[in-house]
Order: structure tokens, then sequence, then C-alpha cells
């Protein structure tokens, strides 16, 4: 199983006005990533086919995206 990737995440001044006065108040530097997910984005029938799925195997299942 792999994790969603990170990558730096594209700050418009306001959001990066908010790191720089949250690096300010913890004293250390603070770096925004956004999450990018390999994961499959699903319907909530798709969803409960794989949870139906999973129960039946006992199993947990990912699905990831082409």
């Amino acid at each position: 199983m792999s994790s969603p990737e990170l990558r730096p995440a594209a700050l418009d001044e306001t959001a990066l006005a908010d790191v720089r006065r949250l690096e300010q108040s913890l004293g250390t530097p603070v770096v925004a990533y956004e999450p990018e997910s390999p994961y499959a984005e699903l319907s909530e029938a798709q969803l409960a086919e794989i949870r139906r799925v999973e129960t039946a195997l006992g199993v947990r299942l990912l699905a990831y995206r082409t």
C-alpha cells in the first residue's frame, strides 16, 4: 500500500501570510504541502460495493486511479 504523495502547495498571498504568522507563533519554519492521492474517487454506490466485498472476503481493498 502506498501513501498519498506530497508536493509543495501553491499558496496565494493570504494563505502565505497565514503560514508566516504560524511560523512566527511556533518559532519554526513551516512548509505547506498539498496531498496528491493515488486513490480512485468513487461514488457512494462503488464504495458500498467495495465494503460489501471487503466484508465477504475479510480483507481491506484499495482502488487506485489509473
